[in-house]
């Protein structure tokens, strides 16, 4: 790089930091602890991707999406999603309004998914027919109702939640649509320490109030500021090989893929590592990829991407243990 180049990717990557200094600790004003998961979160937001949070009941999900939504000015809806929900109460529909004259006109009320963020609560409640609809926004970022055909604007980020044990009821997602999510979080219960601070500001009097530190044109710049990060061709190979050895019967899959993997990581596996560690690597200072930042976030790229078949769910061997051993089998370069 030239020294001009190298000065305004140094202001960019400071502006990068700063910014998601800024987001983040209005976050921090509501949800107590759970760093990993905030910081996993904005990383989709600015990375351009979809995350899906999975946690049991009252673990400050919800509450997570929603105080994101208020520290950036941009158009937030949440969408509570039941079992009997149709895609046009989500996508919109024609109604049926009166005119001044007393006339009659067909006019198009647009749904919660016309929006810039969009917080799917309880996303497997949804029937697969509701399912497919939001599946179009995140992929397409538009909406189909009819003949109509409505672009959502940019930025556009559909953070979703479901609760892992409550299966009655629950449309669980198919491969196809848990791949168009960059990541899954596993939101996990709070400290010991963090107790005491979730008690105060949940029932007191005093609510915490987040400020908006953030626009939708700066969540923009931000990622046009990651895909900028370069990525040296060691760390290219070292996240492409992880990729492949989630992969059964792959070079670089160790025994426990070919054994209780039934369908691994697709070429999204590899382009969501590549974003993540992006924005790991710019957190970090660096304004270029390292294998430490592929490392940091191929779990949360990866779990929902490894498909476990029917003896590794009887083992009970989960999809984070099968990365851990393709971790140990693929060496990251000048290791």
């Amino acid at each position: 790089m030239a020294s001009a180049e190298v000065q305004i990717a140094e202001q960019d990557a400071q502006f990068f930091r700063e910014l998601h200094a800024r987001v983040k600790a209005e976050v921090q004003r509501f949800i107590v602890g759970q760093e990993k998961v905030i910081d996993a979160a904005l990383t989709a937001l600015f990375a351009g991707g979809h995350v899906l949070l999975e946690g049991v009941p009252g673990l400050g999900k919800t509450m997570l999406v929603r105080s994101i939504g208020e520290a950036v000015h941009v158009q937030f809806s949440r969408i509570q999603f039941t079992p009997d929900m149709m895609p046009a109460d989500i996508q919109g529909t024609n109604v049926l309004v009166e005119t001044e004259g007393g006339g009659h006109e067909l006019s198009f009320q647009q749904g919660p998914l016309v929006a810039n963020l969009v917080l799917a609560d309880e996303i497997n409640r949804a029937t697969p027919r509701t399912q497919s609809a939001l599946l179009e926004a995140m992929q397409e970022k538009q909406i189909s109702v009819g003949k109509r055909t409505i672009k959502l604007s940019e930025p556009y980020c559909v953070m979703a939640t479901q609760n892992p044990v409550e299966q009655e009821g629950t449309y669980p997602l198919p491969e196809a649509q848990l791949d168009r999510f960059l990541m899954k979080i596993l939101v996990g219960y709070p400290e010991l320490r963090d107790y005491v601070a979730i008690v105060d500001r949940t029932t007191g009097n005093e609510q915490p109030v987040i400020n908006q530190v953030s626009t939708g044109e700066e969540v923009m710049r931000l990622r046009q500021v990651v895909r900028a990060v370069p990525v040296p061709e060691r760390a290219k190979n070292y996240a492409i090989h992880l990729v492949v050895g989630t992969q059964p019967g792959s070079p670089f899959a160790p025994p426990e893929v070919n054994e209780y993997v039934a369908l691994g990581a697709s070429p999204r596996g590899v382009q969501g590592l590549m974003l993540a560690a992006k924005v790991k690597a710019l957190l970090a200072g660096r304004f270029a990829v390292a294998a430490e930042d592929i490392k940091a976030c191929a779990h949360d790229v990866l779990r929902h991407r490894v498909l476990i078949n029917f003896h590794g769910q009887a083992d009970r061997v989960s999809p984070d243990a099968v990365i851990d051993a393709v971790l140990a089998r693929v060496s990251p370069p000048n290791a």
